[in-house]
């Protein structure tokens, strides 16, 4: 038996994260082995999974991969767990295009309940038709209850579980508005460097939680016979290849799939542009996302490991980076009115001035292939056309964008990160 559930939401904002993270904690302190899972492509929200649970988060996202690479993964790592906690994106029926790629259709397709977690500021028995009205838009997606947020008292509640009554909808609970807490950080600015900050913020919330919901309720309504288990898309190794990732404060926005796909066909290893004074010896280098501009000091500081990176990409070395990652490779990165020297792999200057979140699907043709990935950052590069694109990068409708993938050699790099757990990864190199 598996206990699973997803936590929804009427809207963002509601408290989706906050609920998330106090539960995984809370089972995970049970003595149970919990597996978080997060719809769509955030690589933020997860941090906060893992900390709370002590299992790395798994991202679900039909926007990435088809249905049955999520069904795949889905009961892959459902199936060597007790309890499946998986967060929403957005508002429950929020996709990129009406309901495709939102919590409610990945919860249809898993068959995995909902959770409904509703913001109650200002409203009391109203929440009544809203309710019914998530219940019975969609005959296949379950509510298996309701948990309320911003609760001011008592006597609030007392309406709150009138309303779930009247309709018939389980409530497990609710989060008063005095006690609600802030993630912190949870953007622009959070590392991996501040786990303390995190432990604290997750044990806070965990003890909020188990004040004010009925985990064993939950854990009744929702545990279910073992899932059908297909491991056929999980290969053994069988390549001597040589991949090192660059993983500390500066570069960690990954996807766990995508790393696991890359152990399928190579030895992978990590190193640190921030600390490490060599690269390991490698045939591939990937340089994810991350916060470089919080570290940029010191990853100008580090001479001896850009000369090596610069180095291994003129005898022909094979480089992918990403976001952060293109951002490192290239020539300098301008922030709060100072330009630090990167890498100078790639002649690109990246800056932080009049900052503006870019963000969004992205997909592409390229090498024959199609890759699908997202985009998600601030900065800007000051001189984008100083390579050509290799390739045209299109949002979720359709529409051509001006977001470039550069290649120069064996490097290629660009703003989106990509999602490659479902492909072969040296294709992009075919």
């Amino acid at each position: 038996m598996n206990t699973h559930f997803l936590i929804g939401a009427a809207n963002s904002g509601a408290g989706k994260t906050t609920l998330t993270i106090g539960l995984l904690r809370i089972l995970k302190d049970k003595g149970l082995k919990v597996q978080p899972f997060k719809c769509g492509p955030d690589y933020i929200d997860t941090k906060y999974h893992a900390v709370a649970s002590g299992n790395e988060a798994v991202n679900l996202d039909v926007w990435f991969s088809s249905e049955k690479h999520m069904h795949d993964v889905y009961d892959y790592y459902s199936s060597q767990s007790d309890c499946c906690v998986t967060e929403g994106v957005m508002g429950l029926f929020d996709g990129y295009d009406k309901m495709k790629g939102s919590s409610a259709s990945i919860s249809a397709a898993l068959h995995i309940p909902v959770i409904l977690v509703i913001n109650a500021d200002s409203s009391a028995y109203s929440v009544a038709p809203m309710i019914y009205g998530f219940m019975k838009f969609r005959s296949d997606v379950k509510i298996a209850g309701v948990i309320f947020n911003m609760v001011s008292s008592e006597s609030h509640f007392s309406f709150l579980k009138d309303a779930c009554n009247d309709i018939g909808v389980e409530c497990f609970g609710y989060i008063p508005k005095s006690g609600t807490i802030s993630i912190p950080s949870r953007h622009l600015g959070l590392t991996i460097g501040k786990k303390d900050e995190m432990e604290s913020y997750v044990h806070q919330t965990a003890e909020l939680v188990k004040q004010h919901v009925d985990i064993d309720r939950i854990i009744n309504k929702c545990t279910v016979a073992n899932r059908h288990e297909d491991l056929s898309f999980k290969t053994e190794r069988q390549s001597s290849l040589k991949i090192a990732i660059a993983h500390d404060e500066a570069f960690n926005f990954t996807y766990r799939e995508n790393i696991e796909n890359l152990r399928r066909i190579a030895d992978v290893c990590y190193f640190s542009p921030l600390h490490d004074n060599n690269l390991p010896e490698a045939d591939v280098l990937y340089l994810p996302g991350g916060y470089p501009e919080l570290y940029a000091q010191q990853l100008q500081n580090n001479v001896a490991i850009k000369k090596q990176i610069k180095d291994f990409a003129e005898h022909d070395g094979k480089i992918f980076a990403e976001c952060g990652g293109m951002i490192y490779l290239g020539k300098t990165l301008k922030f709060n009115d100072k330009i630090y020297e990167m890498s100078g792999v790639l002649p690109i200057d990246s800056t932080m001035d009049n900052a503006k979140l870019t963000l969004g699907y992205r997909s592409m043709i390229y090498k024959g292939q199609e890759y699908r990935g997202h985009e998600f950052h601030y900065s800007h590069t000051v001189n984008p056309d100083v390579i050509p694109s290799v390739a045209t990068q299109y949002s979720a409708r359709g529409k051509a964008t001006s977001v470039p993938l550069y290649r120069e050699g064996q490097v290629i790099a660009g703003y989106t990160h990509w999602y490659w757990g479902d492909k072969n990864f040296m294709d992009f190199w075919k």
